[in-house]
Parts: structure tokens; sequence; C-alpha cells
């Protein structure tokens, strides 16, 4: 696996929707134990420590990228982490927005010097060590939903709908407000590191979205374009991760929000070549097998899945492979290499 070479070019064609030479491979995280049984040394503890932990840190993060054949590194600062009182979304906490009152007293004006306070030194040091032909693919993470109910929680923001809705209109413009601060110093500072923007942002469950279709087309995605209009003014792509089944508000997402690429499948929702035929005309798509597949298939029934995505898809545009969400802890690592060593197998990679 050692001699790749990698070109970010594969991954920025595939969210240009463009069908490249060299299939790439994509994940939206990858849990960094897995990354350390891989490359058999310890290094997680390394990222809390200063710049030049740092840059230890990210030499073994992109390190790991390299060695397993992906053309870019996901890497990713979440918004919702720096807001203060948060995790009503991500730690059950108590909502620190339940009124007007609450909303009106946040310290909205501080939250993008917090963002970059806390992670600025990051950005830094994967800029240093970032290696040849490489880029990074993320940046502020969390989209406009998720920062909401980091605030109000999801059943919070529910009861605001109904009990102030104008409170709940305020809310998303105000993340907006926030979100987008954050987003146009970044691409001012760091975008040069990337290149493909995203955030994920899940507005969707089973079998439809988290709040009714009219609410996202009126509240969040208007928020989603103003964002990713700077991300084109930086001649960038914009990648969308969102789970769930979202398909009544794709066509807004991608005709007026602008997404260029969409990541996040589930088999029980859609299969992933289903996505790429409605949607590989429009946008690239990136993902491919479930995870709850990578989990739980062994390894031919799991070669003869992904043999029959690609085939699915190959011909259908901008197309990026790769687990349909993340690569947690759990997945078994013997399943992860797996699944990554028959897609260079396809593409002929000498592993």
């Amino acid at each position: 696996m050692h001699n790749f070479q990698p070109d970010y070019r594969h991954i920025l064609l595939s969210a240009q929707n463009i069908e490249t030479s060299r299939l790439p491979l994509y994940e939206h995280l990858i849990s960094t134990d897995i990354m350390e049984k891989i490359l058999d040394k310890q290094f997680s503890d390394l990222y809390r420590g200063d710049l030049t932990d740092k840059k230890s840190y990210f030499t073994q993060y992109c390190r790991f990228f390299s060695v397993m054949g992906y053309d870019t590194v996901s890497f990713e600062n979440c918004i919702g982490s720096v807001l203060p009182g948060g995790g009503a979304l991500g730690n059950h906490a108590d909502p620190v927005i339940k009124t007007r009152q609450d909303f009106e007293r946040y310290p909205w004006d501080e939250i993008s010097d917090m963002y970059f306070s806390k992670y600025a030194k990051d950005f830094e040091a994967l800029r240093i060590v970032m290696p040849d032909g490489m880029k990074a693919i993320g940046g502020p993470g969390n989209g406009i939903f998720e920062c909401v109910q980091e605030l109000t929680g999801y059943t919070g923001l529910c009861y605001i709908s109904a009990d102030d809705p104008e409170l709940y209109a305020d809310l998303f413009k105000k993340v907006g407000d926030t979100n987008l601060a954050i987003w146009e110093r970044f691409m001012k500072e760091y975008g040069d590191i990337y290149c493909v923007m995203r955030f994920g942002d899940d507005l969707g469950h089973k079998t439809s979205t988290l709040i009714s279709s009219e609410d996202i087309k009126s509240h969040i995605i208007p928020q989603y374009k103003r964002i990713i209009d700077v991300v084109h003014s930086y001649n960038k792509p914009f990648l969308l991760h969102s789970c769930g089944c979202i398909f009544n508000i794709m066509d807004d997402l991608i005709g007026t929000a602008g997404i260029n690429a969409k990541h996040s499948n589930e088999d029980q929702i859609a299969p992933f070549p289903l996505w790429v035929e409605k949607y590989g005309e429009q946008i690239g798509n990136f993902g491919g097998i479930d995870t709850d597949a990578v989990c739980r298939l062994d390894k031919e029934t799991m070669t003869e899945y992904i043999k029959e995505v690609i085939h699915r898809c190959k011909g259908n545009g901008g197309f990026a492979f790769g687990s349909g969400n993340s690569i947690p802890d759990y997945v078994p690592l013997e399943n992860y290499i797996h699944m990554v060593e028959t897609v260079r197998l396809y593409r002929g990679d000498t592993i």
C-alpha cells in the first residue's frame, strides 16, 4: 500500500461531477483508533499538544490516508463544539435557548473568534505537513440545522416552532449569520489547504426529513446558499453530508443552495446506486457501501456488493467510493481494510 501517489485532482473532478480515470476513495470520518491500528503507531494524544505536537499528529493522520490509497485528507472542526452552552444535540445538555430572552442575550458576535482561537493551530499544522499531491476535504463542520439544535435541542426546537414562529425563523437566520462569518474567514485564511469544502447537517431520518420540507426550504436552504456562494467564489466545489431520507428537498439543495456533491447513504433508505441514477446528471455522489454492511458482511459477499455498486454507478457522473456514513471504531478492522483493498484492486493499484 505504501507506493501510492496521491492526486487530489481525482476527487476534485468527482465533486465537480466529472468521472475520473481513477475511482477515488472517500470517507467522511475515520476513527483515529482505526488509523493507529493500521499504522501500528499511537499518535492521537498529540492532537491536544502545542503546534509541534499537532504537526506530528497531522503527519501521521495524513500518512494514514496516503498509505490507504486516498487522494485527500478528510478533516473538519465543528462549529457546534465552540457554541457557548451548546450540547443539546450532541450531548443532550439542557438547551441554552428556550425563549426570546435567551436568544437576545446569547453571545452571537463572539463565536467566530472562539472558533479560530480554538482551532487555528490545527489548520496551520495541517497546512505545514500536507503531503505532495494531497489536499483536504472538510472545513468548519456542522451545518445550520445541527448548530441550531446544539442550542435548542430537537424537541425544544419543535416547541419553539409552535410557540414562537418568529423566534424559530430568527434562530436559523442568526446561526446562518454566525456560520457565514466563520466560513468567510476560513476560506480567506485556510481555503488553500482544501480542494473540496463540506459540512455535515443531518436533515432526515429513515423515512422523511426531521422537520417539514417547507421549513427546510424556507429557513435552512437560504442559509446554505450564503455559505456555498462564498465557497464558489473561491472556485471550490461544495459537498453536503446529510443522513436520512431527503429526496423531497434534493432539487432545492441542488438548484437553490447550489451543492455540487452529496454524501451519505443507507440501504434501508435507498441503495447508493439509486442516488447516483437519480442525481448523477446534476451532482457528484460520494459513498457506496452501507456502514452496516462493512460491519456485518463476510469478505466474499462484500466484494460482490462493492463490484455491483461500482458497475451500476460507472458512467453516471462524478463518483467517489467509501462507506455511506463513516468508519467508527466499532467497524471490524479487517472488514474496513477489505473494503479499501477491493476498490484499489478494481482500479489497478499495486497493494
